[in-house]
């Protein structure tokens, strides 16, 4: 395990769950939608900070050229990995880097899963054209030492994209105040201001298929106690989600 990391209280303990979870947050593409009027990522060099299990490597290799997920946690590495070997198995067995049909591309997107952190990507200098983290490491004050590293792997005319939860607004930002009530979002955005980056709000959904999966995501987000409480005031599979994407771009 890499200095530094700091485990995550969800995908760490239920990387099963939060597949759940995944597959239920923004159905329409709002984020991946506001990113792309930024900075496309047609035939460009992705990096994903905090890749997790990979939920998001394949959906940016359909436009990319390559794609790298870094990613400090070995199991979760692990389970990356198999997701990419599982997109070209029959032609590369099971590497770290496959080659994977890209169709929206036309061709193919080479993805790769390396482990590092944030605080010491694993890329050389200005290699990356977008990069993209999303709710994983970037939360505010304390991110400075990423925040330099994302500069060092950055293009000229790159972009790079921070997601987070935007407690100010929308259902699961009231729950998200209640679990967290010393959460100051307002000093969370100035910082971003005085980093020089630029905010967007969003407005997205958690939509599952069916009630369980809706409980599985709300129960790894939050403590159990109150996951009961928010189970019980809210029927249904969907809740409304604001999301802050934070972004600049090189010159």
């Amino acid at each position: 395990m890499s200095a530094g990391v700091l485990p995550s209280p969800n995908i760490w303990g239920s990387p099963a769950g939060y597949e759940v979870e995944n597959r239920g947050v923004d159905p329409a593409g709002v984020i991946e939608a506001a990113m792309a009027a930024v900075r496309p990522w047609d035939a460009a060099v992705v990096l994903d900070i905090g890749c997790g299990t990979g939920f998001h490597l394949p959906r940016f290799a359909r436009r990319a050229a390559t794609v790298i997920g870094v990613e400090p946690y070995p199991p979760l590495r692990h389970l990356a990995r198999e997701r990419v070997a599982a997109l070209s198995r029959g032609s590369t067995g099971a590497p770290a880097a496959s080659r994977i049909e890209a169709p929206g591309a036309g061709g193919t997107a080479r993805i790769e899963v390396r482990g590092g952190t944030a605080q010491a990507l694993p890329v050389p200098d200005a290699s990356v054209d977008v990069v993209h983290a999303r709710w994983a490491y970037f939360f505010g004050p304390g991110c400075e030492p990423g925040l330099h590293e994302i500069s060092r792997v950055l293009r000229r005319g790159g972009a790079a994209f921070i997601i987070d939860n935007d407690a100010t607004r929308s259902t699961f930002g009231s729950w998200f105040r209640r679990a967290h009530p010393d959460y100051d979002p307002e000093a969370v955005r100035r910082f971003w201001a005085r980093q020089g980056w630029q905010r967007t709000e969003l407005d997205i959904r958690w939509e599952h298929v069916t009630r369980a999966d809706f409980e599985t995501a709300v129960r790894l987000e939050f403590a159990p106690d109150l996951a009961n409480q928010l189970l019980a005031e809210h029927p249904g599979t969907s809740v409304d989600y604001a999301v802050n994407l934070f972004w600049r771009t090189t010159g």
